[in-house]
């Protein structure tokens, strides 16, 4: 619930009877649930409706469902959870490496979306008590979630956005892939291998890094996890 009513989720996918047993189960949850299965259509309803997460379909009758995906995220931020019948590691990567924020696999449990929604969800209402932060090359504007690399303005997804202040919160500490997985995702069910971690890291590199395979920011710690170099202060 949002200070102006339910959160809406939109859902994308082509399969009615997926589409009402999902929209059966979000409004009893609590949320407004909006529709469409075709991708340029769900496209169209993101940015009249403006929801709080969507849901999408990897394969769609009209546009390929990643291509959807990228589509959206160079105009929204939302998050994005993918839903797919296919199961394989390549796909789930793939999803993640196009902007989506999370990875559900059909058939699914309809618990197990529920606890991913709200996951994402909380993730994405977590506020700082700082208002800025001013660092040599990065800055960031906590309010209003703007951030900029050399005064240049980058859109981060909200998970990419996440991490960030995740690492800003532990400055020169080295973050273990099952911290930060604890921290993220923690109610996603992500298991103990998944490269989840190491696919956003890798697209949050390329937004900030001048060059993401030799980072300066946020480095590897081997066999251990990452930690993020400080160039700056974070500002009441």
């Amino acid at each position: 619930m949002t200070e102006y009513g339910p959160q809406i989720i939109l859902v994308i996918d082509d399969d009615k009877d997926i589409v009402q047993t999902i929209k059966g189960n979000l409004e009893l949850d609590g949320y407004a649930v909006l529709c469409a299965n075709e991708g340029r259509r769900g496209i169209d309803m993101a940015r009249e409706h403006r929801p709080q997460l969507i849901i999408l379909d990897l394969n769609l009758p009209d546009i390929d469902g990643i291509k959807a995906c990228q589509f959206m995220r160079r105009e929204f931020d939302f998050p994005i959870i993918m839903l797919t019948a296919r199961d394989g590691l390549s796909d789930m990567v793939l999803g993640l490496e196009c902007g989506a924020d999370d990875y559900v696999v059909k058939p699914f449990n309809a618990l197990e979306l529920s606890a991913r929604i709200k996951a994402v969800l909380k993730r994405t209402e977590r506020s700082m008590v700082w208002s800025c932060y001013e660092g040599q090359c990065l800055t960031i504007d906590f309010k209003s979630r703007q951030v900029r690399v050399h005064g240049r303005p980058v859109q981060l997804t909200k998970t990419e956005y996440e991490l960030l202040e995740l690492f800003i919160n532990y400055p020169g500490e080295v973050l273990s892939r099952e911290f930060i997985r604890e921290q993220i995702w923690r109610d996603s069910g992500l298991y103990k291998h998944s490269r989840t971690v190491d696919v956003h890291i890798q697209r949050l590199r390329k937004k900030l890094e001048s060059d993401a395979n030799n980072p300066k920011l946020i480095v590897t710690v081997a066999g251990v996890g990452y930690k993020y170099m400080a160039d700056g202060t974070p500002k009441v």
